[in-house]
């Protein structure tokens, strides 16, 4: 199972748990003892901090992607440099062999 799967599962159960949790909480406060007003606020301001840590747990989940593709970035740059080095060494190796052979082709 790749890293991916792994990921998407455990933000799936996350999911579920939060959803179940608010789910729980709202109806917690709906058979509570309470006037319709006072249920109506209680339940808009855990609306509220519910959608407040919604948005921060998006602003976490973008960080962590551009920390991510910053990183794969920099592993990409780091292998185009040692490709482009292995490559630079190859051309110079195969320029002395061709000089090699033009010096020996000239001797006989």
């Amino acid at each position: 199972m790749s890293n991916d799967e792994r990921d998407t599962g455990s933000s799936g159960v996350i999911m579920s748990f939060l959803l179940g949790a608010l789910s729980g909480a709202a109806l917690a406060i709906l058979f509570a003892p309470r006037s319709g007003r006072e249920t109506r606020e209680i339940l808009g301001e855990k609306l509220r901090e519910s959608a407040e840590r919604s948005r921060q747990l998006g602003q976490r989940a973008v960080e962590k992607g551009k920390e991510v593709a910053e990183e794969a970035s920099s592993y990409v740059e780091r292998g185009r440099e040692a490709l482009d080095k292995r490559r630079d060494r190859l051309a110079a190796a195969v320029e002395a062999g061709r000089q090699t052979y033009r010096d020996e082709k000239e001797k006989a």
